[in-house]
This record gives C-alpha cells, structure tokens and sequence, in this order.
C-alpha cells in the first residue's frame, strides 16, 4: 500500500493514475475491484508508511471490520448483517479525514455509501461460507477480537436509592419472524434445552469471564447471571471497571454513557484566554485559570473536600454520578498549581493542539480549554460570517458577493489581530479581488503604507489590470526586468519570486504587508527561493493559493513557517509530530484544529457559495507577451502598415485579414507564426498563463476543455498539457471520425478514470458535444465572436452539470485581442450585431488611423 495515492470524488474513489505507475500487489487489486481490496485491507494489522489518502480510506475499513466484529448477532444474522456507523463513528470518521485530492466530497453520506459497499462484499462472501461466522474471520485474521453472541447491559434504576443501578445479561437469536433480537439469557435454557452441545457452546465465553471477574463468577454460581439483577453503586462500579477485561474475552458491554466518555471523571481544567489581552499577535499574554471538573461543572473547595472524606467508588454529586479516586484526587490537586499564571497565545494554541500526550495526561484527567475571548476569537476565524463587518472600501470599484465579503473581513480581522493569513478559495472565486479589497481599505487608513505583492512572472499583467480595474485610485509599481528599484512613495510594490530571489534589497525594510500569490511556490522548504522570500520582514502577511494542501505534510509547515513562524514547531519538530499523523488518526484530527483558525478556505462546492455564484464563470486571463512574441509583433505590423497605405479595395482587406491571422498566431506562440515544432513554453506567455491555470486544475484533479480555432495547435496545446497533467488526454478537430469522438467523450465523463483534459477546435466542438465532466474551459485564442464561443463553452455546461463551469479568456495584453475584448465588454450588442456578422470584415473597413490604433503593440 506504501506510495499508493487515491482521488476522492463525489461517488467514491480511485487509485490517482497520474503519479508513477505502482505495479504492487494492493495497486492492481484497487483497480480491478477496488471496494473488495477495500475489505481485505481492513483485516491487515497495523499498516505503516501510507499516503495521507491511503492511510484514511485503511481507517474507514478497520471501522468497518471493527464494528462487524463487534456485532453479537453475527452468527445468527449470517450475510443478512448489516453494518451501519453510529453518529459517534461517523464523527470519528468525519474528524480524521486528510488532506488529500477530493476530500471535500467526504461527508456522512458519502462514509455511509463505502459501508455499504463493504457490507455487501460481507454478504456476498457468506452466502457461499460453509463454516461458522468465527471461522471466516478468523482465516482473515488472527488478531481480531470477535464478539460472541451474549450481551452485558448495565443500566441506572433511578427508582431504588439502595439499588441504583440494574444488570442483565442477554444472548442474540431469531425470532417467529426471523428477525434478529436480544433475549434475557433465561430463554436460551429454553430454545437449547434439546441441545446440550449449542447450549454449552454459547455460554462457553462466561466461564472464561468469570475466571477474570469474581462478581460474575458469583452471579454464574448463583444462577442470577440468567435474570435481571438489582446492584449497588459498589457492585456497579466493580463491573465498570471490570469492562475491558469482559470485552476482551468477547463479551460486548453496554454502559452509561458518563462512564464510556469518562464525564464521572474528576479532571483538572486549565482555562485559557478568559479575557481580553492588552495587545495583539502570538506574544499576547494570556491568563491560566485552573479548576477541578466533573462533566463541565466546577467543584468548589468543600466539594473536594468531601470528596476526599468519602468512600472510594461511585458517588452521587451535583445530579450526576462520579468516580471517587483518592490517589488520582490527591495528585490532581498537587498539578494545579503548576496550571497557575500566563502563557502567551502561541504556546496556548500549541499546548493544546500541537502537545504530546506526554505532555498532558489525558488519562490523569488534564484538559485545555479556551476561555471566553480565545473561543470567541477562534470561532470568527473558523466561521467568518460571524465576524463583525467593515464598511467597503471608499474607492472599491466592485460590488463583493457575500463570501468575498466574508473573506475581506477575515483579512481585516486577522491584520488587526497581528496573525498570517493563508486565503485558499478554490479558482474562480476571487481570491484577487478580495486581497484589492483589503489593501484599499490598507491604502485608505494608512495612504505610506509599504506592501510587498510577489506572484508569478506570468501574472503580472492579471494583476496590475485587475488592480486598475477595481482599485484605481490605489497607486502601484512593477519591480521586474530593468525595473529594479523600490520606490518609496508606492504603496504596492508588485514583483516576481525570481525578482524576489535574486535582489536580497527586499530584505532591507520592514513591509507592512506581504502578499504570496500562487503560494505553492514556496511549498518546499529547503529551496534557495523559499528561504529567501522568509527573510523578507513584514508585520501581515497572506498567502494565497487555490491549491489545497495535498499528501505531503511538509508543504504544510513551510507555509506555516512563512506566515506564523514557530506556530507549527521547527522543521525538525514538525517531522516528528507528522510520524505521528501518519500513524494515529487523532493527531490528524489535533493538527486541522490548529491550521484552520489561519486558513480560509471555500470550495466551488459549498452549499453557501453554489447559491451565491451564476452557473457559468466567465474570467479574462491576461498575460504579457514573451520578448520574443514583442519583436515579432511590432516587426510584423510595421511590415504591413507601408502595404496598408499604399493599397486598396480586396487587395488592402486581404493584407488586413492576413495580418491578423499572423498576430494571433504570434500572441498564441511564435513557432505556430514561423511553422516550426519546438513550441517552447518560455516564448509563449499564454503557455506561461495556461500552466499558472492548469497546475491548480491539476492539484484538485479537476477536467479542462481546452479550445482552439487552429487544428494546428491541437498536438502542440495536448503535448504541453501532459506536461503539466503527467497524463495524456485527448483532442477532438474535424479530422477526428464521429465514432472515436464519441469513444472519447465516454472515457472523458467516466468518474472512474481520470482524463485531464480535451483539446478542441473551436468548430470541431460546435455541436453534438457533452463533456459535463468538465468544469473549467480555457479558450486559448479568440473567435471574436461570443455566440460561438459560448456555444463551445456550453459543451461543458449542458444538462447535467452538476458542477459549476469556469470559462477562462486568455487575452495577451496590449495586442489586438485586448483591444477587440475590450470592444466586446463594453459593446456587447454592437459587438454580437458586428462580429456575428462579419467576423473581421468590419476591422478591414477601419480608417488606416484607427486600424493601426488598433494593431500597433501597446506595451
């Protein structure tokens, strides 16, 4: 099982196929018949090593076998058994769950649905079983502890004040109806009495508890074991403690539930936070308030005081029942004063979250709670709708749905408290436009505030139309290329992380705020762009990423490392405590609670975001021309303005058209301009663009349509994105036979296998097409023409869809393609009427000023 990854999705499962190849004995299993390799995995013990994915969907079947182990009517109920998680085990389930591709989809349901699958392959093994119930499990594996078929109840009897509580033992059977039922163990000296041997063999499993409980040993001898019986609080706490010792011989107890959650339980509770502190960050000081417990309730000095005068056992106290121990009072009262004082809020949250348990014995009977104002904190960041809303920005030049409202919020309240943020919305969901946000309402209480913004050189330009666009007011500079020094009167200051390498004079001031985008860059904690980036000082800082943090837990700590220092441990620290999630599911559970206070993360998925967004997304990309695609450009325009002057009529529309052709094949790449097949991705920067979109598609194992309206890019657009994908996909273009499309478009919609992406010609896709699959489509170039366009982007939003759809637009900044976009935002009708029309009829009839306007290279 060790290396094997697994995609999450809406209906199950599979093994994730874009990793190397794993030709193990588990991984061929999985793919052949993946819910049987499911329940066989169940019965290995104590697998080591796994994937993050792997090691939860090993959790979900050892609950299973658990839980059908367990079951005292097994033998009776045969393949008829039906295993279902209790609320309990479904929030257990639900607790431990990773990070990993697809996690998302998991919910109660979805954990109910694998059950049942496992449940079947039960069933259908023991329809064909010729031999006992023990038997077949045991051939599965010696280390399980099966349950035999009598039952231990142990109730309260609140109406007798001698007697407090009632005892009955009961063995599972058939009824008249062959229903499976629990009968007092009376009755199975009845249904055996004509079989000496069932009869013996059934209550086989009490002489071996009664050699281990000499209560039990005394009820046997006695006969009570076979009718209800009245006990004491002393008899009763005899037994309960008893439980584990009559559990392991197989014997299933049924007991109070203040005694299986340990509420009878005297603990200390150390309360952190209880009040405000007088200043803000992780160096807050926090108060300790320490205080003896039983289920939530403190007890008072005489309390405990009479506690410790009263016989050892079961006592009732405040309406409750509680487990009086001496020695364990004693040595809980001498901790207490150790829980006495300050801590500041760093070494509270690690304390709580991050601590060993040799550090606080639950056992003992130690806990941490947040007081008042920590919880009060924690909550707002963990849920931001409660967090008390700011006025927009002045001059914020955009309307935020309620998320975003929520999200800029969140950064408000996190820049107040002193904490790093990490803004992890899924793409497409304005992840950008919420930071704009944050900074203008920055820019507008504090106009010589210094911010740092480091993105990838390919989104320069998205970022610097965004922020025209919606924060126009708010000044900003590129420090890239020659550009290469930091202006003191700017208050964002945008640059790449090779910039950020490379000029260590970024080190030398304080910034007021620093902002990652595309975060994953520095996942890796030991590269020389990461270590850098860290040594830049900053009072906020943000990382933004819409990739979710996948199987390798140190990508995690690296970013941890980058916007709270020290939260998470070293990285040393760090590693030990990943062991340990690998190994317990609990520590799994305790690290989630940690991170997500700092960590903002909605999914295309969430009920609350599916009603607050349109169906279809549509978002222009812009990106920046290579240096080679500005020579060639500005090379050909100037080539062709002469010939424009000098003719007329078809000729002048002919050496239009052509010229158009050739810039947009320049802004798509250089080699499809000049017929060569090297397609480099560095002299492309819509290829450049088209990564920056496709690695996070990727990390989430998300589909893409990919359109054209050159069947020549087709191959070099597919051999790119295998690139990025480590997969292979498709591409469908009018060479393409109707009976292969349709083969193609079944493989693409399977769930089961995961297809990355489709390449399409733009007319090759018009009709006949559903790709629901897919929920991102990418128009590489541009028709000029939005009916068309929409009519190739509903080729995955169709009937269906169950997903909502994000169309990105990739425009090259400066050239004719922006120009042109611009005229169909802000024409739309002028621009359908003229376009649809015409195509590029209606740019030959321009004036030779304002078609050169429109040509010429604005950069």
């Amino acid at each position: 099982m060790k290396q094997i990854n697994f995609i999450f999705t809406k209906n199950g499962f599979h093994i994730d196929e874009t990793k190397e190849e794993n030709t193990s004995k588990w991984a061929e299993e999985f793919k052949k018949y993946k819910y049987l390799a499911l329940y066989e995995l169940g019965f290995e013990n104590n697998l080591k090593g796994l994937t993050p994915s792997a090691f939860y969907l090993y959790q979900l079947s050892l609950k299973f076998i658990e839980l059908l182990s367990n079951r005292p009517e097994l033998e009776v109920a045969r393949e008829d058994t039906k295993v279902e998680a209790s609320s309990e085990d479904l929030e257990y389930l639900m607790s431990i769950i990773p990070f990993a591709i697809g996690t998302e989809y998991i919910d109660e349901k979805w954990i109910q649905n694998v059950f049942e699958k496992l449940n079947n392959q039960f069933s259908l093994d023991m329809k064909s079983y010729k031999g006992t119930v023990q038997m077949y499990l045991q051939e599965k594996s010696q280390d399980l502890k099966i349950a035999k078929r009598i039952y231990f109840h142990l109730v309260e009897n609140e109406e007798d004040a001698d007697f407090p509580f009632a005892f009955l033992a009961t063995y599972a059977t058939k009824d008249k109806e062959n229903r499976i039922v629990h009968m007092p163990l009376k009755h199975a000296l009845v249904e055996y009495k004509n079989d000496q041997e069932q009869l013996l063999n059934l209550l086989s499993c009490l002489n071996v508890v009664a050699q281990k409980n000499t209560l039990i040993a005394q009820y046997m001898e006695t006969g009570d074991l076979f009718h209800p019986i009245r006990l004491t609080s002393k008899e009763a706490y005899s037994l309960l403690k008893s439980v584990p010792d009559i559990e392991a011989c197989g014997i299933k107890c049924r007991v109070p539930n203040w005694w299986k959650k340990k509420y009878s339980s005297v603990k200390i509770n150390v309360n952190i936070g209880d009040t405000k502190p007088s200043m803000f960050g992780f160096d807050s000081i926090l108060s300790l308030q320490p205080s003896l417990i039983v289920n939530g309730h403190a007890l008072t000095k005489k309390e405990i005081s009479e506690l410790l005068k009263m016989e050892e056992g079961l006592a009732w106290l405040k309406g409750q029942w509680v487990e009086i121990n001496h020695n364990k009072l004693q040595q809980l009262l001498e901790q207490m004063e150790q829980y006495d004082g300050t801590i500041t809020l760093k070494e509270a949250l690690t304390k709580t979250y991050m601590s060993n348990d040799d550090d606080i014995d639950v056992d003992m009977g130690i806990q941490i709670s947040n007081g008042k104002w920590l919880r009060d904190i924690l909550s707002k960041l963990k849920n931001p709708s409660k967090i008390k809303s700011k006025a927009q920005p002045k001059y914020l030049n955009a309307t935020l749905r309620p998320y975003q409202k929520s999200g800029y919020n969140w950064l408000n309240q996190m820049n107040d408290l002193g904490f790093g943020a990490c803004l992890a919305d899924d793409m497409g969901l304005g992840k950008t436009l919420q930071v704009i946000s944050f900074l203008e309402k920055m820019y507008e209480k504090k106009k010589d505030a210094h911010v740092l913004l480091i993105v990838p050189a390919s989104l320069l330009g998205n970022w610097s139309k965004e922020i025209d666009r919606f924060a126009p007011k708010m000044p900003y500079y590129i420090l890239h290329g020659k550009n290469n020094i930091v202006h003191d009167d700017t208050f964002i200051t945008i640059t790449t992380y090779g910039m950020a390498l490379r000029n260590e004079f970024l080190q030398e001031r304080i910034w007021d705020c620093l902002i990652l985008d595309e975060a994953q860059a520095i996942k890796n904690p030991a590269t020389k762009q990461t270590r850098a980036i860290k040594k830049i000082p900053s009072h906020m800082r943000i990382a933004m990423t819409g990739t979710p943090i996948e199987n390798d837990l140190s990508n995690l700590w690296s970013l941890f490392d980058f916007l709270n220092k020290g939260l998470l441990g070293s990285a040393s620290d760090f590693k030990e405590y990943a062991k340990k999630v690998q190994a317990y599911p609990e520590y799994m559970t305790k690290l989630k609670m940690m991170v997500s206070p700092f960590i903002l993360r909605r999914l295309k998925t969430d009920k609350t975001i599916i009603s607050d967004l349109p169906d279809k997304m549509e978002i222009t990309e812009h990106v920046d021309l290579s240096k080679r695609q500005v020579v060639l450009y500005r090379k050909e325009v100037d080539k062709a303005e002469q010939k424009i002057l000098e003719s007329t009529g078809l000729q002048r529309r002919g050496i239009v058209i052509a010229l158009l052709t050739k810039l947009k094949q320049i802004c798509n790449h250089p080699d499809q301009f000049i017929h060569d097949t090297n397609y480099n991705p560095k002299d492309s920067g819509k290829y450049a663009m088209l990564k920056e979109l496709c690695e996070t598609i990727y990390e989430k194992r998300e589909r893409v349509l990919v359109f054209t309206q050159y069947k020549e890019m087709c191959e070099p657009l597919s051999q790119y994105l295998e690139s990025i994908f480590h997969k292979k996909g498709y591409i469908i273009h009018g060479g393409i036979p109707a009976k292969k499309r349709t083969g193609i478009v079944e493989k693409f919609n399977d769930e089961n296998t995961y297809v990355p992406y489709i390449v399409l010609s733009l007319k090759a896709a018009g009709t006949g097409l559903n790709l629901t699959a897919a929920n991102h489509v990418i128009h590489f170039d541009r028709w000029w023409n939005p009916a068309v366009e929409n009519q190739a982007s509903d080729r995955a939003y169709r009937i269906g869809q169950t997903k909502e759809v994000f169309v990105h637009k990739l425009v090259s900044n400066g050239t004719i393609e922006e120009k042109i976009d611009k005229l169909i935002e802000s024409k739309q009708e002028l621009a359908n009427s003229i376009l649809a029309s015409g195509q590029e009829k209606w740019i030959t009839e321009l004036d030779t000023n304002e078609l050169m306007d429109l040509l010429r290279l604005d950069v």
